[in-house]
């Protein structure tokens, strides 16, 4: 039997998304702002769950139907089987998420949901599921718009951005799933040479190594499908095992993580032993001192500076030196920046060639796209021709 599910993921990431999905086996492909819905049979969320690098939940989608107000959402949620997806012994909590919605209140609407859902179980063991907000072992979504309503399972649990390798993290790390989606955009494979000049506690290059060696993001942590009637320990083992991609012998990988800062290092160190990588280069070096450590390769950075970090004076001063940096030593070179701060591309005089809109949590921000091509560091002739006739005393 084919099951929907939906892959949420953060906003920008919908397409590549998409193409993992279709490559971890998901059918019938459609993107939406916020996700993307595959159909598969249910160990497909199984395989989702562990591999997916860039989904943030994957939730099933238990039922669907047309409403106007709470008491409809009631009846609704009523005649759906929850006895039949986990046990009365599971902890609930239900989200409501709406939309251009004409409900009055959304935390009536999701309390008259639980009585609905709690109401059910009575009605076939005699018994109520207990409520747990923080804590729950099975979590029903609920989508509604301005006249249709749809009903998921969260098979996840923590969402996949925890992987579990984080050990430390910096003041404003970007999360796991969008770095390894900037990855995938910037077109990085695992063959080129990687470096972040300003690495933080490692996430990219983390995310970069695990990619490249195929291991499985999910791989040392739990998901709450195992707490549904029908999850099946034989399958979910084979999916594990499946998973397991063996290393090839070939060249190490060239992946470079650079910061001034040595408690920044110290917890890249300390997250790449969580992990068990060996192919990380981590040096103490301030971001202006960096040289390039091949001919050619991509620069992928979050810098820290911005909207939570860095005064906007020391940042005009900052920035076009930066762009300085990139125009004179990384010709040749992919670069690719992801921040809040749009004034960038202008302070450090550089014309991106792509610029991909990208939410980091709540924090609205931009991946800019800088191709270095030889020469990008030279003046334009005409400037040139004419400071030339300044210096010569002609006019």
């Amino acid at each position: 039997m084919m099951e929907i599910f939906f892959a949420t993921c953060p906003r920008g990431l919908e397409d590549v998304l998409s193409q993992e999905l279709q490559e971890l086996g998901g059918q019938e492909i459609r993107s939406t702002p916020g996700g993307v819905e595959c159909q598969g049979v249910f160990p497909l969320c199984y395989r989702l769950n562990l591999e997916s690098r860039i989904a943030s939940r994957i939730l099933w989608r238990v039922g669907q139907g047309w409403y106007r107000d709470e008491e409809d959402l009631y009846r609704l949620a009523s005649s759906l089987p929850w006895p039949e997806y986990f046990t009365v012994d599971c902890h609930i909590k239900v989200r409501l998420i709406a939309q251009h919605s004409p409900l009055k209140s959304l935390e009536f609407a999701t309390l008259r949901v639980k009585d609905a859902i709690c109401d059910r179980f009575v009605r076939a063991t005699q018994a109520r599921p207990e409520v747990s907000k923080r804590q729950p072992d099975i979590q029903i979504v609920v989508f509604v718009d301005a006249e249709h309503v749809l009903w998921y399972i969260d098979t996840s649990g923590d969402p996949l951005f925890k992987r579990g390798w984080r050990k430390v993290a910096g003041e404003a790390p970007i999360r796991e799933n969008l770095a390894a989606g900037i990855l995938r955009l910037s077109g990085w494979t695992g063959e080129q040479v990687l470096l972040d000049p300003m690495c933080g506690a490692g996430t990219f290059l983390i995310e970069a190594a695990l990619m490249a060696k195929g291991i499985a993001p999910g791989r040392g942590r739990e998901f709450a499908f195992r707490h549904l009637k029908n999850f099946d320990s034989t399958t979910w083992d084979y999916v594990r095992q499946e998973s397991i991609k063996p290393i090839l012998p070939g060249p190490s990988l060239s992946i470079f993580g650079y910061d001034e800062d040595a408690n920044a290092l110290a917890m890249a160190k300390r997250n790449l032993e969580g992990v068990g990588l060996e192919d990380i280069q981590l040096d103490q070096v301030d971001v202006l001192d960096v040289m390039p450590p091949g001919s050619k390769g991509f620069l992928i950075t979050n810098p820290p500076y911005g909207v939570r970090m860095g005064d906007r004076s020391e940042l005009e001063e900052w920035y076009p030196k930066f762009g300085n940096l990139l125009k004179q030593q990384f010709s040749g070179w992919g670069v690719y920046v992801l921040t809040a701060d749009s004034r960038l591309p202008k302070l450090i005089h550089l014309a991106p060639s792509r610029k991909i809109p990208l939410f980091n949590g709540p924090l609205e921000s931009r991946l800019y796209e800088f191709q270095m091509v030889a020469g990008s560091n030279r003046k334009p002739a005409r400037q040139a021709r004419q400071q030339a006739v300044n210096k010569s005393g002609l006019r």
